[in-house]
């Protein structure tokens, strides 16, 4: 972490570090870093109030260099202007009808763009409560999410899919008194949803009066300061349940009844917030794609970056023809976004795109498998095709037997075994600091012999 950290702080040029003072011992400057300087040192060394000179006020000055979570390559800075950041903050307000009467809860980063202006940049614009927690206090005791929410009269909270899976759990544990009739919206974004966990959430959830419409699958990403896609808020989650084989062979998202043979259900993540638009093209041509047909989707807007800090090429690639090039593979539905998953991520198998998000949740629900710990990735092979490769955290056990089962439900689900089976030790998945999958980094790993293999 600290390598990423300092690998950040280096490529955004920055000619000073604050630290919190309880953290410095941990931090040992190295050649080449900037100075570093306790909060404490600012406030007590620094020049004061007297001297401050106020800048000029610059609405298209960059305000934030927010780098973007390295889950599909190296991080890059993203510059977020004054300007974009205001009017995003605006369309999510609107979309999300946002009041002044908001109890916000976070546990979220302030390093990541869900928690700096999702969480924390929004209540302060609008001048609502705000109850700020540790993000390892939430992960070493998952129920203190739910409990600060009670006890704070939380009305709006957020977090990516795997805490809501976490939360779950220990709400189906909890024997305490929990008050959370009050809540309005519970924003799931920042990786791909998985309904069923969203689901499992609001059931274990609903003898303490939580309502499941308050659920809030949305999409947004750093490159558009936070905001993409909102649904109607008090809608609750919205499913579209599509044949999972015409999907990845026809890229054609074709409905079948919930409980069909062959399925897949995929969250409806909602429309444009205000000021921004979305297409939802072949990525090939680039021309328009009808509804229920998966393309790339392409973003613009009053919201957008205006491009990756010193790295012309890779801005140009991203901003091209006027239009944010998302590198997400979608579909729309009645105008609401529907998204698959990352076009880097995809693995190419006779023919098919398969998403391996679709193979990490078949994997997870294996027992002896630690849940939201396994990375599936595609390495070449033979003709051009992929072999599928699955990295997974094991609990312990026999570990032929959890091979095999691994095995068994790949090949049950993708009609294809995977070429190697991975159980790698706890806490050892490739993860950002945000904590989304890092597939590339797994992938490279296995190339490069360095995970963490458990003995057979």
């Amino acid at each position: 972490f600290i390598d990423q950290t300092r690998n950040r702080i280096r490529r955004s040029d920055s000619s000073l570090v604050l630290i919190d003072p309880e953290l410095l011992g941990f931090v040992e400057p190295i050649e080449g870093d900037p100075p570093f300087l306790s909060l404490q040192e600012l406030v007590t060394e620094g020049p004061g109030a007297d001297s401050y000179d106020r800048p000029r006020s610059d609405p298209d000055s960059l305000a934030v260099l927010q780098f973007t979570s390295g889950s599909t390559s190296e991080p890059k800075g993203v510059m977020l202007p004054h300007r974009a950041i205001c009017q995003n903050l605006d369309g999510a307000y609107e979309a999300a009808s946002l009041t002044s009467h908001e109890k916000v809860v976070s546990w979220l980063p302030l390093y990541h763009d869900m928690g700096l202006i999702g969480l924390l940049t929004i209540p302060m614009s609008l001048g609502v409560d705000l109850v700020q927690g540790a993000p390892q206090d939430f992960l070493a005791r998952p129920l203190r999410w739910m409990r600060w929410m009670s006890d704070f009269e939380g009305t709006a909270t957020a977090g990516p899919n795997f805490a809501y899976a976490l939360a779950a759990r220990a709400l189906r544990r909890c024997d305490e008194p929990l008050e959370l009739s009050q809540v309005r919206i519970l924003l799931n974004g920042a990786e791909p949803i998985d309904a069923s966990t969203f689901r499992r959430f609001f059931d274990a959830g609903e003898r303490f009066g939580l309502d499941p419409s308050c659920a809030f699958p949305a999409f947004g990403m750093a490159e558009v300061c936070i905001a993409g896609c909102f649904p109607p808020q008090g809608k609750g989650l919205r499913t579209d349940v599509v044949d999972k084989r015409t999907l990845e062979l026809d890229g054609i998202a074709e409905p079948v009844d919930h409980d069909a043979e062959g399925s897949v259900e995929l969250a409806i993540l909602g429309s444009p917030v205000p000021g921004m638009e979305m297409r939802i093209v072949d990525p090939q041509t680039g021309e328009d794609l009808e509804e229920r047909r998966v393309g790339e989707l392409l973003l613009r807007g009053t919201g957008l970056t205006s491009g990756y800090y010193k790295q012309p090429d890779a801005t140009e690639e991203l901003l091209a023809g006027g239009w944010l090039h998302t590198g997400d593979l979608c579909y729309s539905v009645d105008g609401e976004l529907v998204v698959c998953g990352r076009s880097k991520d995809v693995i190419i198998v006779g023919g098919r795109n398969v998403y391996p998000q679709d193979i990490e949740k078949i994997v997870g629900e294996i027992e002896g498998v630690r849940t939201g710990n396994v990375i599936a990735f595609g390495v070449d092979g033979r003709h051009g095709a992929q072999n599928i490769v699955v990295v997974a955290e094991s609990k312990g056990g026999d570990l032929e037997e959890i091979r095999r089962n691994i095995t068994v439900a790949v090949t049950e689900s993708e009609g294809i075994p995977p070429k190697e089976v991975l159980l790698v030790e706890a806490g050892t998945v490739p993860k950002t600091s945000s904590g989304k999958l890092q597939r590339s980094a797994a992938k490279a790993g296995d190339a490069a012999g360095t995970l963490t293999l458990l003995e057979k």
